[in-house]
């Protein structure tokens, strides 16, 4: 398999992207049997999707990727299968190894989930990451996964011994017992996300915060710009007046300026109460907008 050091997409179907760093910018090479370019770009496509931008893709030698935060774990937006078969074309047409997060794949609601991976020409080209944080409630126990090419997967290995022996036996067992036991559990607590997900999304938006639904994960990411506050002053005065807790936008980068990130990982009580408190918030915040 040609592996392409100069060449990798970070792609966030469900998550923030994850960017070649140094060392496995290094292993690309080495599977490829070169010495690694210590001046080689080590990610280049710029790739950005949101409700009122189509999906940008070019192969480009560039130094910055705007995948990042653009994806995913900021506003749950879920990358459709056409958003991924184009992305993939771009991967295949220009030589380039594609690194998947797909940690919140199993939360998808309304369809599911397409990897990467699985689209035509792509298995010998993507590293996937996964775990069992999200879809097992399992953040603490930090257990994951890669699935990835035998090539790579060998240098990837030779760099992670060295950093860490292995996951701990109980957790590895834990792990175990949810994948032979848990699924039930996951179709219930997705069930549950998307019952939250409902009220946080329909109350928010009939306080006038505009909402677009999320397709997955459990975040939702208001536009706050009718109060007449910046997204962190928003958030800093929400927390200490009301005590409800929302990261600003702009945490995940200029594009998320005007609004805040609302998690729904909580009791289906608690939002309904933290609703009434943004109510009383967002009220307070208009009246004070000059006429």
């Amino acid at each position: 398999m040609k592996v392409l050091q100069r060449r990798a997409i970070t792609l966030a179907g469900l998550v923030s992207g994850i960017a070649l760093t140094a060392a496995p910018a290094a292993l690309l090479a080495q599977a490829n049997g070169r010495a690694p370019d210590p001046n080689a770009t080590r990610f280049l496509v710029p790739v950005f999707r949101s409700a009122d931008k189509a999906l940008g893709v070019q192969a480009a030698d560039a130094v910055r990727s705007r995948v990042g935060q653009d994806l995913g774990s900021r506003d749950a937006y879920v990358l459709t299968k056409e958003d991924i078969e184009a992305i993939a074309d771009v991967a295949r047409e220009n030589d380039i190894t594609v690194l998947a997060d797909e940690i919140y794949g199993r939360l998808v609601y309304d369809g599911e989930q397409h990897s990467i991976a699985a689209m035509p020409g792509m298995a010998e080209r993507t590293i996937v990451l996964d775990g069992f944080s999200k879809a097992y409630a399992m953040t603490g126990w930090r257990v994951g996964y890669l699935a990835a090419p035998a090539a790579i997967l060998e240098g990837i290995v030779k760099v992670h011994q060295y950093g860490i022996m292995s996951a701990p036996t109980t957790a590895q067992d834990a792990a175990l017992a949810a994948v032979m036991e848990g699924e039930a559990d996951v179709e219930r607590m997705r069930a549950e996300y998307d019952r939250r997900r409902r009220l946080l999304v329909d109350g928010l938006n009939a306080l006038g915060l505009e909402t677009f639904e999320p397709r997955g994960a459990f975040y939702a990411f208001p536009r706050i710009g009718s109060t007449g506050l910046d997204d962190e002053t928003f958030a800093e005065r929400l927390l200490t007046e009301e005590r409800v807790a929302a990261v600003p936008g702009s945490a995940f980068g200029p594009s998320g300026a005007g609004h805040v990130r609302m998690c729904y990982a909580t009791s289906y009580e608690r939002l309904e109460e933290a609703l009434v408190r943004i109510g009383r918030f967002v009220e307070r915040a208009r009246a004070a907008v000059p006429a």
